[in-house]
């Protein structure tokens, strides 16, 4: 019945048994056919070493990988957030910010207003004002907030935007209200909900009715809704136009009423680079095109697709454009009108001096911010709403595509590596592949010779395993070489395995603050250094300057010429405070400068994660008057001795927490300590050149009969004075008999606190183990 098949058989070259395709070579019965039953027990032995080679190296490289994102990775789960909610959407992570300035050119965040807030523990209130959680939390579960409008009656403020819906995953219109000129947010509920998409809701008065104009293009049609219970309830009062318009806008200007909106429906039509221009004697229509329709049909950087609403300023109008050249919604742009009629349009680009967030992606608006509402309040100041996001356009999808590309990479280097030991004979086993499957009849033969598809993948089976044997012989057993390739495929393959996990498990990276109570706040960071420690400080001040809730680092300059705050690459301001003596009491002096309620006192040789110290913020922010710490201690035994960490953890409890790293109420503690009471314990401080911590620990335990401390362990810390070789106390075990003493002397002092033991994970957040 033909011809006998292409088969394979052994090569010397390389090692014994190596795959090699041929036609009718020797190894064949009399008749020329190839020995399948005897091939087919050799490939089986071959096939199930391979097989075991590729589970072992997989499941270890899988352990490794669940290693690394178990212990490596920052959680992304958001303490206090809606389990319906906040799911990281392709969309991005939008949130909404409170600006507030003497003009609508001079607009700065809300945290720098300085408002406190006691209810919400945010001294001061810091933005966003509006997230996914909020909503979500108040029972309205939702992705991303984004487009927001503000509306004014008297002096209350309404907020209008979009909140795409958790559960139909579409656009719906929220709403909110603040009753102190934005710096609380009401959760109302939602607006509009119809069954399609909806966003920018452009809402406005007119003849007496409060109307809103939202984006629907999916639904092919521009509507207007006007309100019957606001701010709740609308009703549709017509369709303006049948055209997919989006981000559209209404606004009077000398004597007609103008409409702004893009299509991007059209041949040739560039997206997010178009803008048309309709006019009319009234909102309500009949609308009609400007004479230059379309306006702009350009790069999709120059701000053509509007922004948010336009506004008047000095009797100039202002329109509010997106530069979505890098990533959709990359920033917004405003253009002075210097033309409107409707023959003529002509504007130029002025700068606004909205504050660029520099923290990269721990800012809530580092990567992107495309909508942005501006309004005069009655007290003569300006308010701006604008939205942001931490990550560009389709992050996660990116992600994931790089992820699988690191996973994909890992199986070539395990293939690599099973080639080099001699685990892996062939890519490609002979059984496989279609036309090794034995007797086959003339008609599918002559198929086979005649399809081109065929013949390439017969020509790609065997330039695979040729290659596999080539290689193999040219790395040879028992060398330098061949251990050196072994070693650096064993090391890219982890290194690509913790990459794909960190790609696809770990989130967009960003390490967010903690909300409480629907607020984020913000704290000042102390630390206590001199001039032998830069090396440190530099390093400490690029890292934790990038965290998320850091409003301003203090350096307490106790020895040396001080540096300038220029030297350093810092992304919040850094005042150096120069001490007049070098006094470990340095530490807590009081300083009317700092603008925070909070401060984070934390040695310049400790390093952790910003998520770590956003996670001791929070647990702050729920305990005030307490001190919260990172390194716990335990005072405890007679006579009393003091002893590291693993003493706490024997006996399964704390009562003092280090201040080298923990935060306090700057208002209370640093008054505390330089009380009439501390100064006996002061001066022992200075006698001995250590225990201001221990001190404070006692001062606070003395002013309650509660708890005073709690614990947060850091995922990670690094103490790089064992790199940088200049560590204050280097002598353990004089360090801490000094600090038995002080806890002896302080007991007599202050009473003692080994009644005041907490275990760990009294708490039940899974922070304090």
């Amino acid at each position: 019945m033909g011809s006998s098949p292409i088969v394979a058989s052994g090569s010397s070259g390389g090692g014994g048994g190596w795959c090699r395709w041929r036609r009718n070579g020797s190894g064949g019965n009399k008749n020329g056919n190839f020995n399948i039953s005897n091939n087919n027990n050799y490939e089986g032995c071959v096939l199930s070493s391979t097989f075991a080679y590729f589970v072992f190296s997989f499941v270890v490289l899988g352990l490794i990988g669940n290693l690394y994102g178990r212990y490596m990775l920052i959680a992304n789960v958001r303490a206090g957030i809606n389990v319906v909610g906040c799911a990281e959407d392709n969309e991005g992570s939008w949130s909404i910010g409170v600006f507030f300035g003497d003009s609508p050119f001079s607009l700065k965040p809300i945290e720098s207003m300085n408002i406190w807030k006691d209810e919400s523990r945010a001294w001061p209130v810091a933005n966003p004002v509006i997230t996914c959680a909020s909503l979500s939390d108040a029972g309205f579960p939702s992705n991303f907030v984004a487009d927001p409008f503000l509306y004014k009656q008297g002096d209350i403020l309404y907020l209008f935007y979009e909140t795409k819906n958790s559960i139909t995953m579409q656009g719906d219109i929220g709403v909110s209200r603040s009753v102190d000129d934005g710096a609380t947010w009401q959760q109302l509920g939602i607006a509009l909900d119809e069954d399609w998409h909806l966003s920018y809701p452009y809402v406005f008065d007119y003849n007496g009715n409060i109307y809103m104009m939202p984006e629907s293009s999916s639904k092919g049609e521009l509507r207007l809704y006007r309100a019957v219970d606001f701010p709740l309830k609308w009703t549709k009062e017509k369709i303006i136009m049948k055209k997919p318009l989006i981000d559209s806008f209404i606004i009077p200007y000398e004597g007609k009423v103008y409409l702004f909106g893009s299509d991007h429906s059209g041949i040739g039509t560039k997206k997010n680079g178009q803008l048309e221009i309709w006019h009319s004697s009234s909102p309500l229509g009949p609308w009609k095109p400007h004479k230059k329709n379309p306006i702009y049909n350009k790069h999709e950087s120059m701000g053509a697709r509007n922004g948010g609403r336009p506004f008047v300023y000095n009797g100039n109008l202002y329109r509010i454009g997106q530069d979505c050249g890098d990533t959709y919604g990359r920033r917004t742009r405003v253009f002075k009108v210097e033309v409107l009629t409707t023959h003529e349009f002509e504007e130029f680009e002025v700068p606004i001096s909205v504050e660029e967030p520099i923290k990269g992606r721990n800012s809530w608006n580092g990567a992107r911010n495309h909508h942005l509402d501006v309004q005069q309040l009655s007290s003569g100041k300006w308010i701006g709403v604008m939205d942001g996001d931490r990550v560009p356009s389709g992050d996660p999808f990116r992600r994931f595509v790089l992820g699988c590309a690191s996973v994909f990479s890992v199986a070539i280097f395990v293939v690599l590596g099973g080639i080099i030991i001699g685990a892996v004979k062939c890519i490609v086993p002979v059984s496989w592949c279609f036309h090794n499957t034995g007797k086959r009849n003339d008609t599918f033969l002559t198929w086979e010779r005649s399809n081109l598809f065929s013949s390439k993948i017969r020509l790609f089976c065997s330039r695979l395993n040729r290659a596999t044997s080539t290689l193999h012989a040219r790395i040879r057993p028992n060398t330098c070489a061949r251990t050196f390739i072994l070693v650096l495929t064993i090391m890219v393959s982890l290194m690509l395995t913790c990459t794909g996990v960190n790609y696809i498990y770990g989130g967009s990276g960003a390490q967010e603050p903690y909300p409480l109570n629907g607020h984020y706040s913000q704290f000042t960071l102390l630390t206590m250094t001199y001039d032998a420690r830069m090396w440190n400080l530099k390093m400490y001040i690029k890292h934790y300057s990038r965290c998320s809730s850091v409003r301003e680092i203090v350096v307490i300059w106790n020895k040396g010429i001080p540096p300038k705050p220029t030297e350093f690459d810092s992304a919040v301001p850094v005042r150096i405070r120069v001490e007049k003596q070098n006094s470990l009491n340095n530490r807590f002096n009081v300083d009317p400068l700092i603008k925070t309620r909070a401060v984070l006192e934390l040695d310049d040789d400790i390093m952790m994660n910003c998520d770590d110290i956003e996670r001791g913020f929070l647990i702050w922010r729920k305990h005030p008057e307490r001190m919260v710490g990172f390194y716990p201690r335990l005072a405890y035994g007679h006579p009393l001795t003091y002893r590291g960490e693993k003493y706490a953890r024997k006996y399964n409890g704390y009562n003092m927490v280090l201040t080298g790293a923990a935060f306090m109420d700057s208002q209370v503690a640093f008054e505390r300590y330089w009380s009439k009471e501390a100064e006996e314990g002061r001066l022992f401080v200075d006698s001995f050149f250590n225990c201001e911590d221990v001190l404070m620990n006692y001062l606070y335990a003395n002013s309650s009969s509660d708890s005073v401390v709690e614990y947060v362990r850091p995922a990670l810390a690094i103490d790089t004075s064992k790199v940088s070789g200049v560590a204050i106390s280097r002598n353990t075990q004089a360090h801490y008999g000094v600090r038995s003493n002080c806890l002896k002397k302080f007991s007599e002092m202050y009473g003692s606190i080994t009644e005041r033991k907490l275990d760990f994970g009294r708490r039940k957040d899974g922070w304090d183990l």
